[in-house]
């Protein structure tokens, strides 16, 4: 008797723990997958849909980047942005605190050296080269729009987990941009993403995989890749 209760207990345990795993969640408009992530709940809602955006998906401003849920949003919001005013800066309180890295120079937008900077009210302002640090100094003002658009959410890299390098990225063929520690990190993730997409998952980072490789093979090649390092003592 005790072991047939033992039984039923350990059946229903399982029963539960399987029901809270993190499922797929599907979006209710378009062929937009939203992936599964823990995330979610943290992330701000898009000014469109208040749906939970998608940190990958994003329009440059003058005051930084407004975030959507997916691409069919971006063409809403652009047809009258002062609409959204108020849900853009709830999503920009949102996502204040949340980690982040400067990636490109707020003066030429090309990858940043971390080795060059300037530093501003005890915030050090990276830049791509020398010559960026005096332009940069002389008129803080008349790049703030391009600091503003500097950074990005994604911190770790999806294949080793170590801090992403700013100048070690690829681009996909549906436009967005992904950061890696190393340049031998971009093709582990590519030739396996269900292995370490959910690692791109966590940080907010939602890429329609089929659609990647229905562009891939429509343009005959896998997207602009780029980088400085090598892979260290990183074993893929």
């Amino acid at each position: 008797m005790n072991r047939l209760i033992l039984g039923i207990v350990y059946g229903s345990a399982l029963l539960i723990g399987t029901a809270v795993q993190p499922v797929f969640a599907q979006s209710g408009h378009g062929d937009h997958d939203h992936g599964a992530h823990t995330e979610e709940s943290k992330l701000p809602n898009c000014p469109i849909m208040d749906e939970p955006v998608n940190l990958a998906m994003s329009i440059p401003t003058d005051d930084g980047p407004v975030y959507f849920c997916c691409e069919g949003c971006i063409p809403k919001y652009q047809k009258n942005p002062e609409k959204f005013a108020t849900k853009v800066a709830a999503q920009r309180k949102a996502l204040a605190h949340r980690a982040k890295v400067q990636v490109s120079c707020p003066v030429t937008h090309k990858p940043v050296d971390k080795k060059l900077f300037v530093e501003s009210n005890g915030q050090k302002i990276y830049v791509c080269c020398k010559g960026c640090i005096g332009k940069y100094q002389r008129d803080p003002a008349k790049y703030a729009s391009g600091l503003a658009n500097s950074y990005s959410f994604q911190t770790k890299c999806p294949v080793m987990g170590g801090d992403i390098d700013p100048m070690v990225s690829s681009k996909l063929s549906t436009g967005e941009t992904i950061y890696y520690c190393c340049a031998g990190c971009d093709k582990p993730l590519r030739e396996k993403p269900a292995k370490y997409n959910k690692n791109l998952v966590s940080q907010g980072i939602l890429i329609n995989w089929a659609e990647v490789k229905k562009a891939d093979s429509g343009s005959g090649h896998g997207g602009h890749g780029h980088g400085s390092g090598g892979h260290g003592d990183h074993d893929h």
